[in-house]
């Protein structure tokens, strides 16, 4: 995929999200995300976020929340859905299509994967199948493998072979783990508690006791 493709990509997660939010209750909005501290509104006003994450913005949110990126992240998000009705935040939602911004250290893809991860993050919670697309989940999951931060996959899940069994991709050496490429991401972001039903092989009775159960709280790059 070339720099378009993948904003082309980006545009049309966004309308599948809105497409999930546009037939939820208000009682769904308030639902507990697979976020720690974020209810599924404040998932909506992340997302909403995060095509006005300029410099300035940043910073006075850095020093809000005294220099904690995850802190700030969950904060920013936490203090502008408590201001913002749910009919508002959909509003925003629907104003980001067609955003090319990135906000400083991120690419199009950080923004692609965003989208993919944070929709499950709503809709596994409300019971709601909201399918992600393999082609769009491989690339995600590249982009995020090696780096250390924030998510360290590749050095917490080095002791197992991942697999893809709907796309080519596979890493790793040890006992195999196996399952969609979506699941793979879910559990490269932490999301281990809604990646592990979905997976199977040798080392998922291992990665069990090995991965923390509890539900992550939202991934530190995407401001």
């Amino acid at each position: 995929m070339n720099s378009e493709d993948i904003w082309h990509a980006v545009d049309t997660e966004r309308r599948r999200l809105l497409q999930l939010l546009e037939q939820l209750s208000a009682s769904q909005w308030r639902h507990a995300s697979l976020c720690d501290r974020w209810q599924v509104r404040d998932v909506v006003a992340h997302v909403a976020l995060s095509t006005h994450a300029h410099v300035g913005r940043i910073l006075v949110n850095l020093v809000r929340a005294r220099g904690n990126l995850d802190r700030m992240v969950c904060d920013t998000a936490v203090r502008h859905a408590a201001r913002t009705s749910d009919r508002d935040l959909l509003g925003e939602v629907r104003g980001t299509v067609g955003s090319r911004f990135t906000a400083v250290g991120t690419t199009p893809t950080d923004r692609l994967m965003d989208l993919l991860v944070h929709g499950q993050d709503i809709a596994v919670p409300l019971g709601l199948h909201h399918e992600m697309p393999a082609e769009t989940a491989q690339l995600a999951l590249e982009h995020i493998w090696h780096p250390r931060f924030p998510f360290r996959a590749a050095t917490k899940l080095a002791p197992y072979r991942l697999r893809a069994v709907d796309t080519d991709w596979a890493a790793g050496d040890g006992p195999l783990v196996e399952g969609p490429v979506s699941a793979l991401l879910l559990l490269a972001t932490g999301r281990d508690a809604a990646a592990l039903p979905q997976l199977r092989g040798a080392g998922v009775t291992s990665l069990r006791r090995a991965v923390p159960r509890e539900r992550e709280g939202p991934p530190t790059e995407s401001h």
